[in-house]
């Protein structure tokens, strides 16, 4: 679906006029190109603690154009801050106020990406005030920014450091235009497990991966960029979609599974296709969903039942056969997509949202019971994203809604699968529980 105002103020003279007037002005993000530098110019590296000229040499072996300090009006792409030292608030001041002095010269498509450590219980309440600072100042610095850019944060847990793998994964992965709808979002690494992928260009290469509610829209997507990344495809669908599934399936050169979710043998089904086709599975997208919306003053049971059990009800049965099944690798990753409506509510989605943050709250449970095991269960929550579900939204509904969030505008289905692919991968190995947002840091929920 096409964003017809964010073309239109992107082109002279409307651009004068709404700049003018005051309107918002979406601007193209920068997205993933193969043949595309990882950010747009210089890095700019800031922070006073050890690990911050480590992570300067970390960008330079990544063959970045590295500045501890900006020169006067130099442009640059990017910005590094290391925080993980944190400990009194006084000391956010000198880093924050030296970034925010050299924001005009930020490149369209920057990149803002802050390294610091979350607030647990054993620590001091100074430190903790300042551990929970850098979380406002980030939100709020996402916020500010124009021309396409971002803000985004890694949290480093209990004994991660800021050359584990899956921080250097992560911060490749928000630095680049992978990223282009995650904004104002907290990725907490909590182990240091993992090794880069053995491919730079195919992250995924030698994984099976399953699509659910592969047939169209944003499980098409999932499986084009996962294939793109070198996975063996796996595309599962209703019977009704086998026609648009086993198109989408041959253009990726992998297999169709006709599989209703539901269904009480489909996970069985799904694991006995994957050893027998490809010897066993390495990564399961939980994508296939439904909304019956209503709101709950007319809710019947059938629309509340049937969103529940597609939605959320499936993902359980499956992965409690998923994990005990040999079938699935020791290093296997479950990715579940959940919605924002499951973290702030939407009306008229009771229902919806149920279903979703059941979603969240059965991947954090999950991720306790496989913690250290090598295994990984995470959440993308998606905004307001171009399909063609919302493409049925009333226009000036749709308009609003588009408008509603730092970016203003609806993401693409695109970068809904670039963060699946991610989190599936070698790259995202210490990363395990987590809800990611691809929302362009909506207005409405933290």
């Amino acid at each position: 679906m096409t964003d017809t105002y964010l073309n239109l103020v992107n082109a002279q003279p409307l651009s004068r006029i709404a700049k003018a007037a005051g309107l918002p002005r979406p601007v193209p993000l920068r997205r993933y190109a193969p043949d595309a530098p990882l950010v747009p110019g210089p890095v700019l590296v800031l922070g006073r603690s050890r690990s911050t000229q480590d992570m300067a040499a970390t960008l330079l072996e990544w063959n970045l154009d590295v500045r501890r300090h900006l020169r006067p009006k130099e442009k640059f792409g990017a910005a590094v801050v290391v925080l993980d030292d944190l400990a009194h608030p006084g000391e956010l001041s000198e880093v924050f106020l030296e970034l925010g002095h050299g924001l005009r010269n930020l490149l369209p498509g920057g990149r803002i990406v802050t390294i610091s450590r979350p607030v647990t219980s054993e620590i001091s309440p100074q430190t903790a005030a300042a551990r929970q600072a850098v979380d406002g100042t980030l939100r709020s610095l996402a916020k500010e920014l124009r021309g396409g850019a971002t803000a985004n944060g890694i949290l480093l847990g209990e004994g991660v450091n800021t050359d584990a793998p899956s921080v250097r994964g992560t911060l490749e992965f928000l630095l680049s235009g992978k990223s282009a709808y995650v904004d104002g979002q907290f990725i907490a690494v909590g182990s240091d497990h993992g090794a880069p992928p053995k491919s730079a260009e195919l992250p995924l290469a030698g994984r099976t991966a399953v699509v659910t509610g592969a047939a169209r829209g944003i499980g098409a997507e999932i499986v084009r960029v996962l294939r793109r990344d070198g996975a063996h495809i796996i595309a599962v669908d209703v019977p009704a979609a086998g026609e648009q599934l086993a198109q989408v399936a041959n253009h990726a050169g992998g297999t169709a599974l006709q599989v209703d979710v539901t269904a009480p043998d489909a996970a069985e089904r799904i694991l006995r296709h994957a050893a027998t086709r490809y010897g066993g599975l390495d990564i399961m997208v939980h994508n296939a969903g439904i909304t019956r919306d209503r709101l709950l003053a007319n809710m019947d049971q059938a629309r509340w039942s049937s969103v529940l059990a597609v939605n959320v009800e499936s993902q359980l049965r499956i992965n409690e056969k998923l994990l005990s099944s040999d079938h699935f690798n020791s290093n296997g990753s479950i990715v579940c997509l959940a919605s924002t409506s499951g973290i702030a509510g939407n009306r008229g989605q009771t229902n919806y949202a149920a279903s979703k943050a059941g979603v969240i709250g059965m991947v954090r449970a999950t991720a306790d019971a496989l913690a250290g095991s090598g295994r990984t269960i995470n959440a993308v929550a998606p905004g307001f994203i171009e399909t063609d579900m919302t493409a049925r939204i009333p226009f000036a509904t749709r308009e609003v809604a588009r408008r509603l969030s730092s970016l203003q505008q609806g993401g693409l289905p695109l970068d809904v699968a670039e963060a699946v692919s991610f989190l599936a991968s070698t790259n995202a190995a210490g990363i395990n529980g987590q809800v990611l947002r691809v929302c362009g840091q909506n207005l409405v929920g933290a």
